[in-house]
């Protein structure tokens, strides 16, 4: 080596190496960024060498680390990509047998893969869910004021299990822990939740009511006493607590769904459409697609009513209360024979999903329940009421 060239000096033989050589020629070890500091190469009359020298081994050790980091990195990476080639090859093997199977008529393969799918759904949602309460659950004792603490919290806990396995008593203990602290917002809001869950809008609407007094900023609580008032027919609170939702949290299917039945009842049709339309564009679903076919239908815009019922009906063939709207649209336009396809398809597919349940005349968006409370936001539809309450519901676990 050249006595004026630049040298990269081993940090463990001391060696002369070339600037660009990854390893020392003498020893092999990797070599790191220490150089020939500016203390060595020129006179410092004010002691900065050792100061240089310091920082240059502490970078060096940085890059050393920073070198292991990034050789893991890439195993990992490697092991990432063959993990994914094996899960292709294997949906790929998988997919290919479920098509021989079809083939055969053993199986059919759109049912699996639509049943494959709910599936997926349903262990992400649940594993969610688990997460969620757990972190509910420390909230809920976190914000126990009282001076009995352990006797809450084993309380809390024991109820939450119960949650956990869906025992109705769960419902019992959390009722108990709010006598012991009826200050607890999270606590309030929690069997407001689990009220909701089940479809009893009164008490849900009572837990809610006291759990929004104590966490005014709480929009999901806000959301969920908006849609259980309404249910309740207390359509003016409803319609100012789900407008203030949107208004703070953002859109939801749930909340703009909720709006556009109370518009509904009203006959107030112009906002009504404008409301179905935005929670379309929150959540595009077959249940959103049904809901402006059924408006549209009442309207007598028998166009758009089918436009949208085909939607609702692509994305889920076996949307019975769809099919059967359809038939009645294709029957008012004087199509006969679309109109028997559908009512065909529409007996299928209640015999295919007996929990499918719709009932014949007007679209279902419009019944209601019976008895002193109409049930203006889930009566008359259960596939509707149902996807009302999981948004609601779903929306609340995120952001939880």
């Amino acid at each position: 080596m050249q006595a004026n060239e630049i040298a990269h000096y081993c940090q463990k033989c001391l060696a002369a190496n070339l600037l660009g050589q990854d390893f020392c020629f003498r020893c092999g070890t990797r070599l790191m960024i220490v150089v020939e500091p500016a203390s060595m190469r020129y006179d410092n009359l004010d002691g900065a060498g050792e100061a240089e020298e310091h920082i240059l081994e502490r970078v060096s050790v940085l890059e050393n680390r920073l070198g292991r980091l990034t050789d893991r990195m890439e195993r990992a990476l490697d092991l990432v990509l063959r993990q994914a080639q094996n899960s292709y090859l294997d949906r790929a093997l998988l997919k290919s047998l479920i098509g021989l199977l079809d083939d055969d008529g053993v199986v059919e393969n759109d049912k699996l893969e639509r049943l494959w799918q709910q599936r997926c759904e349903q262990d992400a949602l649940a594993q969610e869910q688990t997460s969620r309460r757990a972190h509910v659950q420390g909230k809920i004792t976190g914000s126990y004021r009282g001076a009995d603490r352990r006797s809450f919290e084993a309380l809390i806990g024991e109820a939450f299990q119960l949650v956990e396995a869906q025992n109705a008593a769960a419902i019992q203990l959390l009722q108990r822990a709010a006598e012991k602290d009826p200050e607890n917002g999270q606590l309030l809001s929690f069997i407001g939740e689990q009220f909701f869950q089940t479809g009893n809008m009164k008490l849900a609407r009572q837990f809610l009511a006291k759990a929004i007094a104590i966490v005014p900023d709480d929009n999901h609580v806000l959301l969920l006493l908006g849609l259980a008032c309404g249910d309740e027919g207390e359509t003016e609170q409803a319609r100012e607590l789900l407008e203030a939702t949107t208004r703070r949290a953002g859109p939801s299917f749930a909340a703009h769904y909720g709006l556009g039945r109370l518009f509904v009842a009203e006959q107030k049709w112009e906002k009504a459409v404008r409301e179905f339309k935005l929670a379309l564009a929150s959540k595009p679903s077959p249940e959103a697609h049904y809901a402006l076919g059924c408006l549209y239908y009442q309207l007598g815009r028998d166009g758009l009513a089918t436009r949208y019922l085909l939607k609702a009906v692509e994305m889920d063939s076996t949307y019975g209360e769809a099919l059967h709207l359809l038939g009645l649209v294709y029957r008012r336009v004087g199509n006969a024979e679309s109109a028997r396809f559908a009512f065909e398809k529409a007996a299928a597919a209640r015999l295919s999903l007996p929990q499918n349940k719709f009932l014949k005349g007007e679209p279902t968006l419009f019944r209601t329940g019976t008895g002193r409370r109409k049930r203006l936001l889930t009566g008359g539809d259960l596939r509707l009421a149902r996807a009302l309450r999981e948004d609601a519901l779903k929306v609340f676990v995120t952001a939880k």
